[in-house]
């Protein structure tokens, strides 16, 4: 009689030799350590966005006490965005090998039946179900933003905000419980110098083998085709492919050139002065030629006392200042330092009543109709720095219509989205 088919409840029907406590030990150290920057970086991230400030700027107003770590964004040094949130992606995108490995590896646990032995194993895999759907949810969101594909319903920043919360608290109670355990399993392969490619660990070392861990390892496992070390191996040399391809982003060419993954690669957007990285064009904006034309377009500056318009000829009549500052993007690029150059945002302050140190917040808005961060705030430490910019050419030219002719905000540090194109409107004052 035919032996019927083993269900994937069954130990045995997990036959690969390569799983067991050392592989994933030590796929799990390396997340321990990946996720903890990568959490990190995005609470900066988030910060930078100065949500406290206005209501434009937060994109998660229920947050409560998930916010209670927020302050004001520095301006110095004008490359710390550029940095935070370089880290931040081609982190993310580097891990993904080591985290569907982990996911491969632990995946006959998923399996395993009864459901729950006892009330505290019921709640440790009720965790487990958290951190496995966090971990692809914010892997997978992460992934689709940095390559412009809003394909989740909603925006990005309240389910990628909240997702990294629900995911981190599951993340640290699986942490605390697994790491000592994953840290022996490591530190004693290492003292035996084993490679553990046959499924089983060696004699000296079963019984320090907890009866979950040992669950891991097949009852009847195949021939192996592969050791552990080698899957590990194979696991970093993806993980390095990816990082290869994904960080040339935040460097110049010919570097950048290797960015073929993220974020949206391809060339970059034409030459000369105004051949750098964007996210937006003109056209797609919605930006009317008619009026952006010198003739039509007036800057409405309003504050303490009152309101001035001003053309870009008034502009550049007004005393100009050269910055060279980057551009950093939530999505992972970024551009070295351009050369902008245009009226100080402190400047513009003072003509509607703010001195130079008492310059306050201010409220920026475009010409951009529709989408996301048309209006942004800037913070008074940003407003004061002398290298804030309402810039009106770049690199020795004016500004292409791409790169928000006429008139554009720079300001160091900050994230692309408060560097607001196409500007119609500032208004100065407490926010």
């Amino acid at each position: 009689m035919p032996r019927p088919p083993l269900l994937p409840t069954s130990p045995a029907f997990w036959r690969s030799p390569v799983r067991g406590p050392w592989f994933t030990s030590v796929l799990g150290v390396v997340l321990l350590g990946g996720i903890t920057v990568l959490f990190l970086t995005g609470l900066l991230s988030y910060a930078a966005y100065n949500p406290d400030l206005a209501a434009v700027n937060d994109q998660t107003p229920d947050k409560g006490l998930l916010g209670f770590y927020l302050f004001s964004w520095p301006t110095h040094p004008s490359w710390l965005y550029r940095l935070t949130q370089g880290v931040h992606v081609t982190l993310g995108i580097t891990l993904v090998p080591v985290l569907l490995a982990k996911l491969w590896s632990v995946v006959p646990k998923l399996f395993a039946l009864p459901p729950a032995r006892s009330l505290a194993h019921a709640l440790e895999r009720i965790s487990l179900l958290l951190l496995v759907g966090g971990g692809l949810f914010e892997f997978t969101t992460g992934v689709l933003n940095i390559q412009l594909d809003y394909l989740f319903p909603g925006s990005f920043y309240p389910l990628h905000f909240y997702g990294a919360w629900v995911f981190i608290a599951a993340f640290v109670a699986h942490a605390v419980l697994k790491t000592p355990a994953a840290l022996r399993n490591v530190r004693r392969m290492r003292v035996a110098h084993v490679d553990p490619g046959d499924g089983e660990l060696p004699p000296e070392q079963r019984e320090s083998v907890s009866p979950e861990q040992d669950g891991l390892v097949s009852p009847n496992p195949s021939a192996p085709t592969v050791s552990r070390r080698g899957a590990v191996g194979l696991v970093g040399g993806g993980s390095l492919l990816l990082f290869v391809t994904t960080a040339g982003r935040s460097f110049d060419a010919p570097l950048r050139q290797t960015a073929l993954l993220a974020p949206h690669g391809g060339p970059e957007p034409g030459s000369g002065p105004g051949g750098f990285q964007i996210n937006k064009t003109a056209a797609y904006a919605g930006i009317d030629r008619r009026e952006t034309d010198e003739d039509a377009w007036r800057l409405v500056v309003a504050g303490r006392t009152g309101t001035v318009r001003l053309s870009r000829a008034d502009l550049s009549r007004l005393p100009l200042r050269s910055s060279a500052l980057p551009i950093a993007c939530v999505e992972g690029w970024s551009t070295s330092d351009q050369w902008w150059r245009g009226v100080p945002l402190r400047d513009l302050a003072a003509l509607v009543g703010y001195e130079h140190g008492t310059a306050p917040d201010v409220m920026v808005e475009s010409l951009q109709r529709h989408g996301a961060f048309r209006r942004a705030a800037l913070r008074y430490n940003q407003v004061r720095d002398p290298r804030s910019l309402l810039a009106l050419s770049v690199n020795g030219e004016d500004l292409t219509p791409d790169h928000g002719y006429p008139a554009r905000v720079i300001v160091p540090a900050a994230p692309g989205v408060l560097n607001t194109k196409w500007v119609a409107r500032m208004t100065f004052g407490d926010l």
